[in-house]
């Protein structure tokens, strides 16, 4: 079996690159925060990537995916001692009541028409004081507004539908957003922390402790009171490689295109100079080349 998934478009390979790639992993990366100690199910784990990332702070993952093949991957390329992946269909989940102090399902719920049996399941398979961390793209963002259309989504959801939804099954949601960004950054390099962000608009500079954008993806901590919330003590995460592979690639195409508008820009003067030299010569170039005029 070879160490790579295909890439369909239905689930995310850690082979993908630039911004799908800091989109996913950073939900998991964020995720790795609030597992520790814990026994965690990654419910719809497709490759196991984020399965994995998870059991670097979890006591121990599950991760499971209704898809054979994805499964058999992630068995032979992540299981360890702390992991184990099961091939199971996650509105029907083959594990006794309260077992998992957290489930994680990132990009799951948009996949399903049966949504309701998915929030029970996992409500069924958690203890009482556990949480869940869900995501799901907003459809009035992700569609209405950017156009993108995923062919494997067969129901996606506006924010008050995933809130509503959340709240038949976990009385205490605790919603966050999520959108890859382009900003300039500057640090303290002291080490001094804290968080101010600048926005430009046609009424100025306004000063902010979040962004003010609208979320693309919505990403919910659910739980069945307020006490069994984990604690944050931050309201902002940021997500890059130390490549910076998104801003390189920015980059490099904002060169090609300068580079292609010169060479347009020569090819124009060029013609424009013949067209000179021509209009010049007194008689148009056809009618020497007839012997006429």
């Amino acid at each position: 079996m070879s160490d790579k998934l295909e890439f369909t478009g239905e689930r995310f390979t850690p082979e993908c690159v630039r911004e799908i790639r800091y989109e996913h992993i950073h939900r998991y990366a964020f995720a790795q925060a609030f597992v520790q100690g814990r026994r965690v199910l990654d419910a719809a784990c497709g490759e196991g990537y984020g399965s994995a990332l998870l059991a670097e702070n979890a006591d121990s993952v599950v991760g499971v995916d209704i898809s054979e093949q994805a499964i058999g991957h992630a068995r032979q390329r992540y299981a360890s001692e702390r992991l184990e992946f099961r091939q199971g269909d996650c509105t029907d989940l083959p594990f006794a009541d309260d077992e998992f102090n957290c489930v994680v399902s990132f990009e799951t719920l948009e996949h399903l028409e049966n949504q309701q049996g998915l929030l029970r399941a996992f409500r069924r398979v958690l203890k009482p004081d556990g949480f869940l961390l869900i995501s799901t793209p907003d459809k009035a963002v992700y569609t209405d507004q950017q156009g993108n259309r995923n062919e494997y989504h067969v129901s996606e959801l506006y924010r008050g539908e995933f809130e509503e939804l959340l709240a038949a099954y976990f009385p205490a949601v605790r919603l966050w957003g999520q959108k890859l960004g382009f900003q300039s950054s500057l640090w303290a390099l002291d080490g001094q922390e804290g968080v101010s962000l600048l926005q430009e608009s046609r009424d100025g500079i306004t000063r902010s402790k979040s962004p003010r954008h609208e979320a693309v993806y919505l990403l919910a901590f659910c739980a069945a009171d307020e006490m069994h919330l984990p604690p944050v003590d931050f309201g902002l995460s940021l997500f890059d490689d130390a490549e910076e592979t998104v801003y390189e690639h920015y980059y490099h195409e904002i060169r090609k295109h300068i580079a292609a508008g010169m060479l347009l820009q020569q090819r124009d003067e060029e013609i424009s100079r013949l067209k000179t030299e021509l209009a010049k010569a007194g008689r148009p170039l056809w009618k020497r080349w007839l012997g006429r005029g």
